[in-house]
């Protein structure tokens, strides 16, 4: 996928605890996530996450668009280019806890991955989050939803032997 321009580049990566996140098998990711966070927030070419709470709101929404699963763990934000978010992914602590994911998440429910380009200065809702991941399990890759195999300059995800393309 080419970079438009006037573009970022939008991101949703959904994943599925194997346990309850007050479960002591989870602590380490649990009492992890601010800093992956915070890392990622001062990160080169970072624009924007959705918050914690409102995060929190539409994970536990049985009504709202990811269906209300108490063991959900997510994340939507936007980045400068592909980028940026690859050399997040790979290159800072956020790489020793995707080590780890076997651990904290039920890889048969799957972490799942989309991305997406946006209008610079606009934010995705989960809404228009979820239609776009559901367009990429149901459809393929597209330009209208993708993961890293569809970015030829995904570098770093190439080397790291990431899969079928769902990362992050």
């Amino acid at each position: 996928m080419q970079h438009p321009a006037g573009h970022h580049l939008a991101e949703l990566n959904l994943g599925i605890l194997k346990y309850d996140w007050d479960d002591p098998r989870v602590q380490d990711f649990v009492n992890g996530l601010d800093l992956v966070n915070g890392v990622a927030q001062r990160a080169p070419g970072f624009v924007w996450m959705m918050n914690e709470e409102t995060m929190d709101s539409e994970q536990n929404d049985p009504e709202g668009a990811m269906g209300g699963n108490p063991r959900m763990a997510s994340t939507l934000s936007v980045w400068e280019s592909v980028e940026t978010l690859e050399h997040f992914v790979w290159n800072t602590v956020h790489k020793r806890f995707y080590d780890r994911k076997d651990e904290w998440y039920d890889m048969g429910a799957a972490l799942r991955f989309v991305m997406w380009w946006v209008p610079e200065g606009h934010r995705p809702t989960m809404a228009e989050a979820m239609e776009r991941f559901r367009h990429l399990e149901k459809h393929g890759e597209s330009d209208f939803a993708f993961g890293w195999s569809s970015i030829k300059s995904a570098e770093l995800w190439k080397t790291k032997a990431c899969g079928s393309g769902q990362a992050a």
